[in-house]
């Protein structure tokens, strides 16, 4: 069997309405200023097919250990939608030193004017106890994430 196969239909799917228009929540989702003023200590964005999408958390670890290093864009649609890679946590690392990463697909949709519906579906689980583990962590993070997004407009 293919060690990277997917074997979970598991998505962890959270939505959040922000008062804020398409252009400016996109804004923080792709510039290191946006991503900087909700998730994170620091980051490394380039949105490019395949640039660097990384979110650093602890800037006091090691390298290869404070946070989201290692992952890319993978793709967008200018002002509607967002995917990157993901990695787990430095605090999961059967699951983080795997070649295999997750994905998430952010997608902004206009309620009005100066409202925006984000979601967020979380996907590429496998199955396992330590990838049970993964889940339920994001779980929890992905509310936390979209909470400061929102507080962050």
């Amino acid at each position: 069997m293919d060690d990277h196969a997917i074997t979970s239909q598991k998505i962890l799917h959270k939505n959040r309405v922000i008062e804020a228009g398409k252009a400016d929540v996109w804004k923080k989702w792709t510039t290191h200023a946006g991503l900087k003023t909700f998730i994170g200590s620091d980051n490394k964005i380039d949105l490019t097919p395949g640039g660097p999408f990384e979110i650093y958390f602890l800037m006091d670890a090691p390298v290869g250990e404070k946070g989201g290093e290692g992952n890319k864009v993978l793709s967008f649609l200018p002002n509607d939608m967002l995917s990157f890679s993901w990695n787990a946590p430095p605090s999961i690392p059967e699951i983080r030193n795997q070649k295999h990463r997750t994905w998430v697909v952010i997608q902004l949709i206009k309620m009005n004017e100066t409202t925006t519906k984000v979601t967020l579906d979380h996907l590429g689980w496998k199955d396992g106890d330590k990838w049970d583990e993964t889940y339920d962590y994001f779980d929890k993070a992905w509310d936390f994430v979209l909470n400061s997004l929102k507080k962050s407009v």
